[in-house]
Order: structure tokens, then C-alpha cells, then sequence
């Protein structure tokens, strides 16, 4: 039930909006129901129904949170590896910014009641959330974690430097051994 109130409440501020009449008000929705998509929204963007800034912004006034696309946006390495990626992707999530204790993340669905505690198991930042599209979000999280050519690896980077130090480390010792036998004292 709570799915079809999304899809009518979503559609009602569509039609608000002026973005779609009555009529395909409710055509969208019954053709919802009989389409084979898990979400109203990718369905309205796939099907090319709604432009993705009208959507983006009937959800926004649908959650009252901001909106925010994520397309292009550049993230911050340190904010987003606090999580998981698939942890992003499962939650459809990603952080945009932190602000003292404040994290700002945008969410495809941020009325999802499980949301908050499911963020909290990895910090513990006050959450302010935006609305975004799922797709893009889910885009995005995949670009982000996709390894370039000339992407430092800083995981793998500070792994070989703690290997080479432990190396020259026991290199030094092993020398310092050596002479320490060589050594004759005088009489």
C-alpha cells in the first residue's frame, strides 16, 4: 500500500506542476501496475515520461528535502569511502559533504525509516539528507568506486610503504648484526 501512495503522491505533484494533466495522471499509473519496473520513478525515466529535472524536483517537494543531482558532481574521496560501496548502492545513498558534525548525503527514497540507524552503524554524523535520482545515484556510486589507469590505489600506496619500511627496517638490523660480530674489541 505504501508503494501505491509514492506512485499517487508522486503523480499528484506531477500533475500540480503541470508536468503531466489529469488523464495521464492516471494513465501513468495504471500503466505502472502493469509494467515491470520495481520503481515508479526509473519507470518515468525510462519510459520517457518526465523530463529528469521535473522529477527531480516533484521528489524533492514529495520527501521536503532539497534535491540534488549528482551527475558531475565531484565527491570527496574521504567522505564517501566512510562506506561501503555496497553499502551505497543497496541503500541507493551517497554522502556529498560533511560540515562540522553535519553529513549531507543524498538518498533516492530518504523517508525509508531504516535509513538513519543503517548510516549510524558507520558514523555518527547528525544526517541531513537531499533528494536524488536513483539511477544517477547508483551511477555515480559505480563511477566513483571504478579503478582508473592513473588512480592512485592510497590503500594499496600505504600498504607497499609499510612493507618497504618493515623491509629496510630488517635490513638494518640484519647490518647492524653483522657488525656488531665483526666487532673485535681492543685490548
Amino acid at each position: 500500500m505504501k508503494h501505491e501512495s509514492f506512485v499517487e503522491g508522486l503523480t499528484k505533484i506531477l500533475q500540480k506542476r503541470n508536468v503531466v494533466d489529469a488523464q495521464e495522471a492516471k494513465s501513468l499509473q495504471n500503466i505502472f501496475k502493469g509494467a515491470n519496473k520495481p520503481n515508479f520513478d526509473d519507470f518515468l525515466l525510462d519510459e520517457g515520461l518526465v523530463e529528469k529535472d521535473d522529477l527531480l524536483n516533484a521528489l524533492a517537494e514529495y520527501f521536503q528535502v532539497p534535491p540534488f543531482d549528482v551527475v558531475g558532481y565531484f565527491f570527496n574521496h574521504a567522505t564517501v569511502r566512510m562506506f561501503p560501496k555496497e553499502f551505497l548502492s543497496s541503500n541507493g545513498i551517497i554522502p556529498i559533504g560533511r560540515d562540522e558534525n553535519m553529513l549531507i548525503v543524498v538518498a533516492s527514497n530518504p523517508a525509508d525509516p531504516e535509513l538513519l540507524p543503517r548510516i549510524g552503524n558507520y558514523v555518527s554524523y547528525d544526517i541531513r539528507f537531499h533528494v536524488g535520482i536513483r539511477q544517477d545515484i547508483y551511477n555515480a556510486i559505480e563511477e566513483f568506486f571504478e579503478q582508473s589507469l592513473t588512480e592512485v590505489d592510497y590503500d594499496k600506496d600505504l600498504d607497499d610503504d609499510r612493507e618497504a619500511r618493515v623491509s629496510q627496517r630488517k635490513q638494518e638490523e640484519e647490518e647492524e648484526e653483522l657488525a656488531f660480530d665483526d666487532f673485535e674489541p681492543k685490548e
